[in-house]
């Protein structure tokens, strides 16, 4: 299996989906000053949480966000000057309705979009700063924007202390990937959150062709709001319906499908022939095996087990396990285990991740870490839904995608980068592959392993094959098995 090929092979070299309520604090309002590389205050910037009312027969929550640059740097570079209003569903984020007002030609021109008659098929960008605060910046999300729909992946890659105008904040720094940011020339785009519960986010760093573009948080306020009705969506009058009992809540529905913007299906079984330089030692499965209620939390098991096991192999025996409770929606794990019966059984240890501060706890004790630190495995599941196209200039590796990961005892921070696609030999059989190799640059141990993964290019982007240290994985059957 995947953690034990690695632990072995490290001994062979040297040395929910309910919005939480941070996100929605009625009365947030957080401004922004905007410099664009030695320009100060070149445009301003705010987000804000309003209220919370009826819209129609929906609850709903208002946010309200404003960007307009300052004149000569509009007539330089860029030129903004909207100003939205959202209605969202507290309960999944997602937009009820959205007004739009651009300023730009003088006359103001609003755009209205109504999803009360019909579901929003993704997020807008006001909505999507909120869904990213709530899973801590790892996941991805369908961004609906003018017409189009576009897939959004977020990543946590690192913590810093950022300093701004509202004060000093621990923070995570998230990526986030998209071809909607793309087709706009902007080639990276980064967000601070703060580490506290409120996960507010202080630093957005967008860099461009003509510069890097920075967002910095100038106050960050919480007033109590006025008691003020939601406006109607329609102008048509609501009939007040009579009194009725509050429904009982639905019972957790286990094995619910997963979301459509994740590569793989709940009940997926993949096994592979494990080889050593050549020579087949065993195989392994790994499978989403199930998505129930653990401790009261919506849960996907991931799951990983030996096999088969030939003579003479001391990678792992039949049984050896691995498992982790993630996140159905954003992939990160909560819980993770090792049960090893063999020559490994040193590395078993139970890990329990802390989805609010990114703490990690396990056998040799607790160690601070990302919020959305993955495991080997839950990593294994994410990769599939990145954005991982290559950059074009090989010497300005742009579009690396970088993801915390938890090592032994440790965080580090995995870099993947992207290869053109190419034709593997699977099976016998020929097939079009994407090779991502995976580096550190800070743990040498890890690097001369030579971590790489091949993932198909279709839809799915299943593992075919993968390659750690002398050992080679590649993917024998593609099963689905029903939940249990």
């Amino acid at each position: 299996m995947l953690c034990s090929l690695i632990c072995l092979a490290s001994l062979k070299t040297p040395a929910q989906q309910v919005i939480s309520p941070y996100v929605l604090r009625i009365g947030e309002k957080i401004t922004y000053t905007v410099s664009f590389e030695r320009f100060p205050n070149v445009a301003y910037a705010e987000i804000g949480t309003y209220s919370r009312g009826r819209l129609g027969n929906q609850d709903a929550v208002e946010l309200r966000g404003k960007f307009k640059t300052i004149d000569f740097f509009g007539a330089a570079f860029y030129s903004v000057d909207e100003s939205r209003t959202v209605f969202i569903d507290p309960v999944t984020g997602m937009p009820l309705y959205v007004s739009s007002i651009n300023n730009l030609n003088g006359l103001p021109r609003e755009t209205i979009t109504n999803y009360l008659g019909a579901p929003s098929q993704g997020f807008d960008l006001l909505s999507l700063i909120y869904k990213i605060r709530q899973t801590g910046g790892s996941g991805s999300a369908s961004l609906f924007e003018n017409g189009r729909l576009y897939g959004v992946t977020t990543q946590p890659f690192g913590t810093e202390r950022a300093k701004t105008e509202a004060g000093e904040f621990d923070s995570t720094i998230v990526t986030v990937q998209s071809d909607y940011l793309t087709e706009r020339g902007i080639k990276d785009m980064r967000i601070d959150l703060s580490n506290d519960e409120n996960r507010v986010p202080v630093i957005v760093r967008i860099k461009t062709e003509k510069g890097e573009l920075r967002l910095s948080a100038a106050t960050v306020q919480l007033a109590i709001p006025e008691a003020e009705p939601l406006p109607l969506a329609t102008a048509t009058p609501i009939p007040t319906p009579m009194p009725k009992v509050i429904a009982t809540p639905l019972p957790y529905v286990e094995n619910q499908p997963l979301a459509a913007e994740l590569a793989f299906d709940l009940g997926e079984s993949l096994e592979y022939r494990l080889s050593v330089a050549g020579r087949p030692i065993g195989n392994f499965v790994i499978q989403a095996a199930e998505r129930k209620q653990v401790d009261g939390r919506d849960s996907l098991l991931l799951h990983a087990i030996a096999t088969q096991s030939a003579p003479g192999n001391r990678a792992f025996v039949v049984g050896d396990t691995i498992f982790a409770q993630v996140n159905p929606d954003t992939l990160a794990p909560r819980r993770a285990e090792i049960r090893s019966n063999g020559s490994l059984s040193s590395y078993n240890q139970s890990i329990q991740f802390d989805p609010g501060t990114g703490a990690i706890t396990m056998n040799a004790g607790r160690v601070d870490a990302p919020i959305g630190t993955h495991t080997l495995l839950s990593l294994l599941y994410a990769i599939r839904s990145f954005n991982l196209k290559p950059s074009k200039d090989l010497r300005n590796p742009v579009n690396d995608t970088r993801v915390a990961v938890f090592w032994e005892n440790q965080p580090y921070i995995f870099t993947l980068r992207p290869s053109e696609p190419d034709s593997i030999t699977v099976q016998g059989q020929k097939t079009s592959a994407q090779m991502i190799s995976i580096t550190t640059g800070s743990n040498p141990a890890i690097d001369q392993l030579n971590m790489r993964i091949w993932l198909g290019t279709d839809g799915r982007r299943l593992p075919l094959r993968f390659a750690i240290g002398q050992y080679d994985a590649e993917l024998v059957s593609d099963t689905i098995v029903a939940p249990r």
